[in-house]
């Protein structure tokens, strides 16, 4: 057991590294083809490095990122191997972070000229070619080479790998709409993704790992795998595609606790917290919980004028809606008359064998996704991993 972090209050959040590694084990083999863990934004708030070690131990071939800085982390933690990352800029971009990148050996994500001149400089800079891969827009219409300027830019690719300048080792895009199998822009972005490949293959790139697929492609689309998945949210055990995803034996790593810090009464007519925005309407207890949205609560969780619909936490074996309006440090939760012990155990959520609600259940009554619940999570939290010994 090992922690991350010095705690700052008496919330903690709990990681297993062992559920990480299963679940790593467990998308290998569902999808037939090398896993791209992505541990991005902190391991999506459960710790990058150990996230990503956790992913190793389970057979991810590759590893991703979001921005250049954190591929940089990862490698100065001691992670070799493959490793991707796909935001940069040469406007923002500071050339010696290109030519660390390089250096290191991180795979690049292109998309555009200018930025391949830049990781042109930046290899020059390093003395050792670069790593590349394309990243095309199939109509996520974020980030990627606009299909305009996919010629020019297979161009640019293809010269710089003869000059020596870079491998180009892969070409990749990103589905808008993959937690929603029937969408038909699943299958147009397939569609226009092989185009992508073709022509870049015209272009002389050839062998190029191609990779489309996110968590819930990899799971429902076999013909998004095309030679690896990228995993993220179902790496760390939560659902891509709520309604759809089969059980596959996926496990949540994350738990968030907190101790009762107080039970008091509340009268019929009490109102409680900021607003008053609900009022009891029978005699109950309600109890104290050190958490609100400065360890990444939503204020939504309370939801005003709907209290049915309020999310809810674990205690005694029993989920316990929240009253009132989620405050910076605190919230309020009903009791129903019972008088647990302070100090008794809070799960704020984690999974269904914690005893209380799942972040997706969280998701639901704030009207987000699981990948904002667990991300957002931790402010003056603690964060503990245990497991992978």
């Amino acid at each position: 057991m090992s922690r991350t972090t010095a705690p700052l209050g008496p919330a903690e959040i709990v990681v297993d590294l062992d559920a990480i590694r299963a679940n790593a084990e467990v998308l290998r083999e569902i999808s037939g083809v090398p896993l791209i863990a992505v541990v991005k934004a902190d391991g999506y708030g459960h710790g990058m490095v150990e996230s990503a070690r956790a992913a190793r131990a389970g057979g991810a071939q590759w590893l991703a990122t979001a921005t250049v800085e954190e591929a940089l982390v990862l490698r100065e933690a001691g992670l070799d191997g493959p490793l991707l990352c796909w935001i940069s800029s040469p406007e923002v971009t500071p050339g010696a972070t290109y030519a660390a990148a390089v250096a290191a050996g991180i795979d690049l994500s292109a998309y555009s000229v200018a930025e391949l001149d830049a990781i042109a400089a930046a290899a020059a800079q390093a003395g050792r070619p670069a790593r590349v891969q394309l990243k095309v827009d199939t109509g996520l219409t974020r980030g990627g080479i606009p299909r305009a300027a996919w010629p020019d830019v297979f161009a640019r690719a293809r010269a710089g790998a003869e000059a020596g300048q870079w491998q180009v080792t892969g070409i990749w895009s990103h589905l808008a709409c993959a937690d929603e199998p029937e969408h038909p822009a699943n299958a147009e972005q397939e569609a226009v993704f092989d185009e992508a490949v073709a022509l870049a293959e015209a272009h002389g790139l050839t062998s190029l790992m191609r990779h489309l697929a996110n968590s819930a492609a990899a799971i429902l689309r076999p013909s998004a795998r095309y030679d690896a998945v990228r995993c993220g949210i179902a790496l760390y055990g939560l659902d891509p595609a709520p309604g759809h995803t089969p059980d596959i034996g996926l496990v949540p790593a994350m738990t968030v606790r907190a101790p009762l810090m107080m039970v008091k009464d509340a009268h019929e007519g009490d109102a409680v917290s900021y607003g008053q925005h609900w009022v009891a309407e029978r005699p109950t207890t309600l109890g104290l919980v050190p958490v609100g949205y400065g360890e990444g609560i939503p204020r939504s969780a309370s939801r005003p004028g709907e209290p049915e619909a309020a999310a809810r936490v674990g205690i005694g074996g029993r989920l316990r809606p929240i009253r009132g309006t989620v405050c910076m440090d605190q919230v309020v939760v009903d009791l129903d008359g019972d008088r647990p012990e302070i100090g008794t155990e809070v799960v704020v959520f984690g999974p269904p064998s914690a005893g209380g609600p799942t972040a997706q259940d969280w998701a639901q009554a704030c009207g987000t996704i699981n990948y904002e619940i667990v991300t957002r999570i931790g402010g003056r939290m603690s964060r503990t991993h245990v497991g992978l010994r």
